[in-house]
């Protein structure tokens, strides 16, 4: 089922979400302090990369052969870093990269939840879907981060 003008408008705008994702979290990467939190931020710039494929999939009308890695949030268990002899600049650096990624989290995850009830085939809504429930993921991932670390 080919795409309307308003669905490949909205994928492409979405895509524009994941490619800003994706240059967040290299940059992010490059700039956290904590090892663990570059891993992290590593982890969801390779699955905000799986999405952007996912939605040009979609584009191209193969929405039967999208496949990513799922990523569950309760199996995220992230070390403790920082603690009371850790380096409180350096905390709050971190801190401040992680509330900045959940902000923009939140925001992709209501594009998607907006976005995804403008679609006729089901298979692209449950996709969209998908990667709405990723989102919401890489935010409880990052807040996970943010407590084990005394951020929160």
């Amino acid at each position: 089922m080919a795409l309307t003008q308003k669905e490949e408008s909205l994928i492409k705008d979405l895509q524009d979400q994941e490619k800003l994702c994706i240059d967040k979290y290299n940059y992010y990467a490059e700039a956290a302090k904590d090892q663990e939190l570059k891993n992290l931020f590593n982890r969801l710039k390779t699955n905000e990369q799986d999405h952007f494929n996912a939605l040009s999939q979609i584009l191209n009308n193969e929405t039967s052969s999208i496949n990513y890695e799922r990523l569950n949030a309760s199996q995220y268990s992230p070390k403790a870093t920082y603690d009371t002899t850790c380096n409180e600049a350096d905390k709050e650096h971190d801190k401040f990269l992680c509330t900045d990624c959940i902000a923009t989290e939140k925001y992709v995850s209501s594009a998607y939840n907006n976005d995804l009830f403008q679609f006729a085939s089901t298979n692209v809504r449950e996709a969209l879907n998908h990667i709405q429930t990723d989102e919401q993921n890489h935010a409880e991932m990052i807040y996970k981060y943010k407590s084990t670390n005394g951020m929160s």
